[in-house]
């Protein structure tokens, strides 16, 4: 018996990362799981197989999260194959750093469009489908809103849209048995953290000596929270941002 038996998660940005690690994570507790991606069909179906090897139940679903259009089909095509929603894994995130003065409008909508845009677009579909059960929304943050970095502010600026999310809608959803978190990772050694040189960067020295556990974090290092938050074990926990850093 898994954790997450007979339930159905859905989760955005799960072609690879973060993303594809938690929705790995839930196959292996027992969920039927949805993996969303934006444009990595290919690993998309990396991790549904991967899913699927370990005796998991997944599909693949493409769709951007900062098009209405999209959400509302992801979420009809997941009707169509599960019948029913519990788990919504916001994680679907995109991300660049630069000074101030490098921000521009077409920037700034590209990264609130699909962080906080798209984390509305997605709650909306959802609620409509836990009716009376309730559910679990799991939004994926960052450590980032309470240690800044230099050169971050776009991008933090919207994970912080995220944790007001989280809080205030952990109180209005709370009524309907729906329960808001969020998992907030610390630095994280990912495909997009290495494509943008994030991994060989002199502060990962730095952040490895100012952790506790001394390493930096892995995608894999968030799965087992996400599925203890997917879980009925979290039944009396919401709105609450919950840092996964190695003590960072």
């Amino acid at each position: 018996m898994g954790m997450l038996d007979g339930k159905v998660a859905l989760v955005t940005g799960a072609s690879k990362g973060i993303g594809a690690a938690i929705a790995i994570g839930l196959g292996e507790a027992g969920a039927s799981v949805v993996v969303n991606y934006a444009s990595s069909n290919d690993g998309a179906e990396r991790t549904v197989e991967t899913i699927r090897s370990r005796r998991g139940n997944a599909i693949a679903i493409g769709g951007d999260v900062s098009k209405a259009a999209d959400v509302t089909r992801l979420f009809a095509e997941t009707d169509a194959a599960y019948g029913r929603l519990d788990v919504l894994v916001n994680n679907a995130g995109i991300y660049s750093f630069g000074p101030l003065e490098s921000i521009t409008e077409e920037d700034f909508h590209r990264h609130f469009d699909t962080n906080v845009l798209g984390v509305y677009l997605t709650i909306q579909e959802a609620v409509k489908r836990f009716g009376d059960k309730g559910g679990s929304i799991i939004n994926v943050g960052t450590a980032g809103t309470r240690s800044t970095r230099p050169n971050s502010v776009l991008y933090t600026s919207t994970k912080g849209a995220v944790d007001i999310i989280t809080s205030t809608l952990a109180k209005e959803l709370g009524p309907r048995g729906i329960r808001v978190n969020s998992l907030n990772p610390g630095g994280t050694d990912t495909e997009g953290a290495r494509r943008i040189g994030i991994m060989d960067s002199p502060i990962i020295a730095e952040m490895i000596a100012s952790t506790p556990l001394g390493r930096f974090g892995r995608p894999d290092d968030m799965a087992p929270v996400a599925v203890f938050l997917a879980s009925d074990a979290s039944r009396w926990v919401t709105g609450e941002l919950i840092h996964v850093t190695g003590g960072h």
